[in-house]
């Protein structure tokens, strides 16, 4: 809501009162993702905003759109004055990107914001899109973390996938990027994959081990409106049950191999959690720049917590970049937003949350917590225990249908 005189006002109260939000006392950490949206070809699962490269597209163009962006997004109350505490480059693939463009959106960025010392910086990377002797470009930039797109080691389920790299490029990768001296690599894997048998996702899940990397992200082939694969379904997709066998299998191996599943779709060697994506299940504030780049902001004067979303046509947002032209647009959570949107996300975590995170976060009181939470601890899909709220062993298997009752 807007008052007559511009300054935002936010209200609370489930019961439709109007009334005004107290400040914060204090603010959720503060991350930053940055959207480079190009890759070599749009994967058919793909549902996220990317583009096909283009031979006219200007890594410098976006580079120097993306720091003006930052620079309109600092200049809100919001911002000013606080620490990143994480930085995700996410695409898209970024590592189309030269190293001289990410160190100068790195260096653009330390300039203009406070970073916390040893801060998480991942970049995406997939392994058939670059030239190895970026790794150690990249690192000097300060980036610190990779997260490589392999979803299957097999020929067969890559090229299904539409997928431009093989199982030797992985390996390829990863000891590139280990000579480049990172010590933090998270792998993307995928299971439930047309024509996938389990022997076949099992032997992805081995050899995906086999690499050793800290992080791995594993998580079944989902059929996303406005893909390729929606319009037109793959042949031999494995049913839901056998698409659940084989996940189920895969996570199996994972734990037998000390690695810890923390969130629905990722594992972790002790102390190499996502602390970005932590950020992001424990509903704290995250700066979106970039085509189609998401944010999330709390206002301490205010109390506000609003979204925001960029313009998805790159072309479109180079153009606006700097002013309210590249935002497509922003909205207030109103108490149910905050109420559901934390309870959605801190419930993808093994561990679940602790109660005063919930009124830290939201803004809210335990009492409105415990009414959406009632019946969920009465069928004993979510339990609380010294002060923390997380699902039990059956609401951990069954979570979808967890978050379906929340909603």
């Amino acid at each position: 809501m807007v008052n007559v005189d511009g300054a935002k006002t936010c209200f609370d109260g489930a019961d439709g009162e109007k009334k005004p939000m107290s400040g914060w006392s204090s603010l959720p950490p503060l991350g930053l993702y940055i959207h480079l949206p190009w890759c070599v070809q749009k994967c058919p699962y793909c549902d996220f905003n990317s583009h096909e490269l283009r031979l006219d597209m200007s890594e410098a163009g976006y580079i120097t759109a993306l720091l003006a962006d930052l620079d309109f997004e600092l200049s809100l109350a919001a911002i000013q004055g606080r620490e990143l505490q994480s930085l995700f480059i996410g695409g898209g693939t970024p590592s189309l990107f030269s190293a001289d463009s990410i160190d100068q959106l790195l260096e653009g960025v330390r300039q203009r914001i406070t970073c916390a010392p040893g801060m998480e910086v991942t970049l995406e990377a997939n392994p058939g899109t670059l030239e190895q002797g970026r790794y150690q470009g990249y690192r000097q930039a300060g980036v610190n973390r990779l997260s490589i797109g392999v979803q299957s080691f097999h020929s067969d389920s890559l090229a299904r996938l539409g997928r431009i790299h093989g199982r030797d490029e992985v390996f390829e990768a990863i000891e590139s990027a280990r000579g480049a001296r990172f010590d933090s690599i998270n792998l993307d894997l995928m299971c439930g994959l047309p024509g996938q048998s389990m022997a076949m996702a099992c032997a992805d899940v081995e050899l995906a081990l086999a690499a050793a990397p800290e992080h791995l992200s594993y998580y079944q082939l989902t059929i996303e409106p406005n893909t390729a694969f929606h319009h037109k379904l793959p042949r031999a997709m494995p049913s839901d049950d056998t698409a659940g066998d084989i996940q189920a299998a895969g996570c199996r191996l994972l734990e037998a191999a000390g690695y810890i599943q923390y969130e629905v779709s990722a594992y972790m060697r002790e102390g190499y959690a996502c602390q970005h994506n932590l950020n992001y299940w424990r509903f704290g504030d995250y700066i979106g720049i970039g085509a189609g780049a998401h944010g999330k902001l709390t206002n301490a004067l205010t109390g506000c917590i609003e979204r925001s979303w960029r313009v998805k046509r790159p072309e479109a947002y180079m153009a606006g970049a700097g002013s309210a032209a590249a935002v497509s647009g922003r909205r207030e959570l109103d108490s149910s937003d905050r109420l559901i949107e934390f309870l959605m996300n801190a419930l993808r975590l093994k561990a679940g949350f602790e109660v005063g995170l919930f009124t830290e976060r939201t803004g809210l009181v335990e009492a409105d917590l415990w009414s959406r939470l009632e019946g969920l601890l009465e069928q004993g899909l979510l339990v609380h225990h010294d002060g923390r709220v997380k699902t039990s062993e059956t609401g951990w298997i069954f979570l979808d249908d967890v978050v379906a009752a929340l909603l």
